[in-house]
Order: structure tokens, then C-alpha cells, then sequence
């Protein structure tokens, strides 16, 4: 396979047991961490457009509760895998959610989440 000779295994691996379509199930803490931040990083992205500045500077943990709520807006997002993949931590929802927030932020001009300029 083309991407064996690009990525480990691990990191292969890690890919694969991101969902549960694939068969393969999470099991080393990088294989558990993808499977728990993949539909929240994406929850975060969808959430940070209904802002007036489109950054997600200016979402938070209450931000992404209050839009979790919303079916039309969650709909988009499976949040099942969220739930699941925070158990699969072993950490409580509302910290997986925070985390992945200080991610997106930390590197938000590289991925494009900055938001518009004033």
C-alpha cells in the first residue's frame, strides 16, 4: 500500500481505528486520542463560522455545548464518536472539549481558523 511507505503503522493504524466502519479498534492512547478528537475538531471548525469574526479565538467550551444542542447544527456532527472516544480516555467530555479548542487555537493561523481581520 502506497501510504505504508509514507506513514509507521502506527500512525496507519492510528488512522484506521479512528471510526468504527473500519473494523479496526482503538487500543494505544494515540489510536483512542484520534478517535476522540476527530468529530470534536470538526464540531469546533462548524462552530467558529457562526461567529461574526469566523476565529476560533472566540469559541469556547460553552460555545460548543450551546451548538451541540442545536440538531440542525450538530447534525453535521456524530456525537456518539465524542462521547465514546472521551470514555475511551478516561476523561471527563467537557476537558476533551477544552483541549481540542486549545489546539485549534494554538495553531490557528496555519489551519486557517483565524477568522476575518477588522
Amino acid at each position: 500500500m502506497a501510504a505504508r511507505k509514507r506513514w509507521s503503522e502506527e500512525v496507519c493504524r492510528a488512522i484506521l481505528s479512528h471510526a468504527d466502519y473500519s473494523g479496526v479498534s482503538p487500543e494505544t492512547p494515540l489510536e483512542k486520542t484520534l478517535r476522540a478528537v476527530d468529530e470534536l475538531s470538526r464540531s469546533g471548525r462548524r462552530v467558529r463560522l457562526v461567529r461574526p469574526t469566523k476565529s476560533i479565538h472566540d469559541v469556547d467550551l460553552a460555545a460548543v455545548k450551546k451548538e451541540d444542542e442545536d440538531n440542525a447544527f450538530a447534525r453535521a456532527v456524530n456525537r456518539e464518536e465524542i462521547v465514546r472516544g472521551a470514555e475511551q480516555l478516561g476523561m471527563p467530555l467537557d476537558e476533551v472539549i477544552t483541549n481540542v479548542i486549545a489546539a485549534l487555537k494554538a495553531d490557528a493561523p496555519r489551519l486557517g481558523l483565524a477568522g476575518i481581520s477588522s
